[in-house]
């Protein structure tokens, strides 16, 4: 028996798949042009296949770094995990309710960013009287110290996508994914990121990071998933991955059809 067989596994993605109906713009049609001189077009719903037979286990005190070009199915995997998104075939088991947090989660823009952590901090199962105390600590962790009083509106999309991340660390969860929540800031808020990401895992919290950082992967995660056209291409060490995975998008690059 393997040192990861004897963890507690506390997701299960077995055999995924997610598609989704849209709606399209078919082949131009041939006849007559219309009155405003274009040719009409056919139209039809058509479906994408996000994810694809997606299965892997994730065991307590892992931080899995999810990697892949934009389109490959990340989010919307890192969705479905979250039980947000419903799957076409396949089942999600999870030993808690994760909690997605990404860059698009909702703040209330026509209140304060303290106000904003208050609401945040309770949403999470914190005290009023708890939160008033951890107000400092969290505008300093996203560096807002001197913006905390103005309303969200007038944050950048950067500052905001900050102060969502330093909400939610502010609390221990036991499965919690970050959807590139930490491609904002500096080096300095990655750094501290990082590092609380890392004590996190400690805890035996899990962790899933979707990020286009192969350094921030790295510097993280204690395993990689690779997911390519909505299925895994790649699972294992992060070296290895993402070395991989550097690899294919250098020559996808430098190839003569790109």
């Amino acid at each position: 028996m393997t040192k990861r067989d004897m963890r507690k596994p506390v997701v299960i993605v077995d055999d995924v798949s997610v598609t989704y109906t849209v709606y399209a713009t078919g082949k131009r049609a041939r006849g007559r042009l219309g009155k405003d001189g274009l040719v009409a077009k056919k139209s039809s719903l058509r479906k994408i296949r996000a994810v694809e037979n997606v299965s892997f286990t994730v065991y307590e005190g892992e931080t899995i770094g999810v990697i892949g070009s934009n389109g490959s199915g990340k989010s919307t995997l890192m969705r479905s995990i979250a039980g947000l998104l419903e799957v076409e075939s396949g089942r999600v088991f999870a030993s808690s309710r994760p909690t997605l947090l990404a860059v698009g989660a909702a703040l209330m823009p026509n209140l304060s960013g303290e106000q904003n952590i208050m609401l945040g901090g309770m949403a999470l199962g914190y005290t009023r009287a708890s939160m008033t105390n951890s107000v400092d600590t969290i505008a300093q962790f996203a560096g807002l110290e001197e913006f905390i009083d103005l309303p969200m509106r007038t944050y950048s999309s950067g500052m905001a996508a900050r102060l969502r991340f330093a909400i939610a660390q502010h609390k221990d969860h036991d499965i919690l994914i970050i959807d590139e929540a930490l491609a904002v800031g500096d080096k300095q808020f990655r750094n501290r990121s990082e590092a609380r990401l890392r004590e996190m895992r400690a805890q035996a919290g899990t962790v899933f990071l979707v990020s286009h950082s192969i350094a921030s992967i790295r510097e993280t995660c204690n395993r990689v998933i690779w997911l390519d056209k909505g299925k895994i291409r790649m699972d294992g060490d992060p070296i290895k991955v993402t070395q991989a995975y550097k690899e294919y998008m250098d020559s996808i690059s430098t190839s003569p059809e790109h």
